[in-house]
């Protein structure tokens, strides 16, 4: 049975917590998270992006030259993709980078996230973290306190109060979760992750569902 030790606000041993077997102590399947990751930084996508073929662009509707007699190669549009202004061949156009991925899948890879960041020691497991000011100052503080200073860190947490989320946009390097909201790209980017123990538990329970 996994176990992992609870600390306190003040990052002091206060404990420990047994976990699900069959929901964090999966196999680990490094091509079922690469494939999440995947999905996850494609979705991101907004796929606007475009560029004008040669029936798009405008002008050129008049032959530049007669076919015949000029000692010059034969054209039909100056709006053809060989001229400077002309239409852009085989360029990119909107489309949609969503990758389909069965929500099973997506739960598994989920769980063999959470596992590797178990077996790594990267993650680690708080009471509460109790920043309720809505100050950045005390939030950084606090995390500090915690071993953490300017890296990469995801903070799962039970509840999203007000003062927590207004504390924590100002840190560009922290990421602050529920754990409904938690995903495998979010928990592999980050070199240090924080679960609240409540936040945990509340994911345990949707994944062992």
């Amino acid at each position: 049975m996994p176990t992992v030790q609870v600390l306190d606000a003040n990052g002091k041993p206060s404990g420990t917590l047994d976990l699900k077997p069959d929901v964090f102590g999966t196999e680990i399947r490094v091509p079922l998270v690469h494939q999440a990751v995947l999905r996850e930084l494609a979705d991101r996508r907004v796929g606007t992006h475009d560029t004008k073929g040669r029936s798009e662009v405008s002008g050129g509707g008049k032959k530049p030259w007669r076919q015949k007699g000029t000692g010059r190669a034969r054209q039909g549009s100056i709006r053809a993709t060989q001229w400077k202004g002309g239409g852009k061949p085989k360029g990119p156009t909107p489309r949609s980078y969503d990758q389909a991925m069965p929500r099973q899948m997506r739960r598994e890879a989920l769980r063999a996230a959470v596992a590797a960041r178990l077996a790594d020691g990267t993650l680690s497991v708080i009471d509460s973290l109790g920043a309720a000011d809505g100050k950045t100052k005390s939030l950084v503080t606090r995390l500090a306190g915690l071993g953490v200073k300017n890296e990469p860190t995801l903070l799962v947490v039970g509840a999203m109060p007000e003062p927590l989320a207004r504390a924590a946009r100002n840190v560009s390097w922290l990421v602050v979760e529920p754990p409904n909201r938690v995903s495998v790209y979010q928990l592999m980017r980050a070199r240090r992750i924080f679960f609240e123990k409540s936040g945990l538990l509340a994911l345990e329970e949707a994944l062992s569902r």
